[in-house]
């Protein structure tokens, strides 16, 4: 997987996932992640425009989230730490982030479900959840 920065679909605001998603999508990100030892994937990252992505953090289940929202964040804590990307193999990059999101969205049958992830989830949803903006780790560098 060897996405580059210019690639359009990475680098624009995807669009909302309507009806069934493409048989087997879901199956076929968790194992391009996993496959690739991630924690999280967006669908722009494999060149669909939609607003879904995948995580897999350890010591948590793996989640599906179609059409997410972020609904806040845990601001009164932040942490700075490096951040890899499928996209750019063997870049990584220090970001500061809230350890805390609140986050909607669907699963992966288009149930609704909420979470209040902390720590390593935290981190992983709000990087996958930018993808869907197009904003990949390049743009958020800090010293």
């Amino acid at each position: 997987m060897n996405l580059l920065l210019t690639d359009i679909v990475l680098r624009q605001k995807a669009e909302p996932a309507t009806g069934p998603l493409p048989f087997g999508f879901i199956r076929a990100m968790f194992g391009l992640m996993r496959k690739n030892h991630g924690v999280g994937l967006a669908a722009p990252q494999v060149g669909y425009s939609l607003r879904v992505f995948v995580t897999d953090v350890p010591g948590d289940k793996p989640r599906v989230f179609v059409n997410p929202e972020i609904i806040g964040f845990d601001h009164h804590y932040t942490e700075l730490s490096e951040e890899g990307c499928l996209s750019f193999p063997g870049l990584f990059v220090p970001i500061r982030r809230p350890t805390g999101v609140f986050i909607r969205a669907l699963d992966k049958k288009g149930r609704p479900f909420s979470l209040d992830a902390a720590g390593l989830l935290a981190r992983c949803i709000q990087h996958e959840y930018e993808h869907l903006d197009g904003i990949v780790i390049t743009d958020r560098r800090q010293a």
